[in-house]
């Protein structure tokens, strides 16, 4: 089973979730994380602008991560986005960077510049 911190609101920045993402994702855990990511943006119903998924701990992402994070941003809401953080030496960066995601979804270096923007 897969862990996650549950969605936190971070005071003074409304409309904003910020989810951990686990150490890694791949064939295993993708298709789990997805109804558990999708549970999150419905509490927020349509008060949700940005969800801030956190990658900065996530050590292995293969192509099915890629593509929950694709999935995510197709099911929010028009006018909610998805911003990523990543740490840039990461493997986690190298892969949104070799399969193009990282010029369609924002991606920061630290937390506080992804809930910020």
């Amino acid at each position: 089973m897969t862990f996650f911190t549950n969605p936190t609101d971070q005071r003074g920045l409304p409309g904003r979730v910020h989810l951990t993402m686990p150490a890694e994702i791949d064939y295993c855990n993708a298709a789990e994380l997805l109804p558990l990511l999708m549970s999150a943006v419905r509490a927020r119903g349509d008060r949700l602008e940005v969800l801030v998924l956190d990658l900065s701990t996530t050590s292995f992402m293969d192509s099915q991560g890629v593509r929950l994070i694709n999935d995510v941003r197709r099911r929010l809401r028009p006018g909610a986005a998805v911003r990523l953080v990543a740490r840039p030496e990461g493997v986690t960066s190298r892969v949104l960077e070799l399969t193009g995601l990282r010029r369609d979804v924002p991606v920061y270096d630290n937390l506080a510049e992804a809930l910020a923007s």
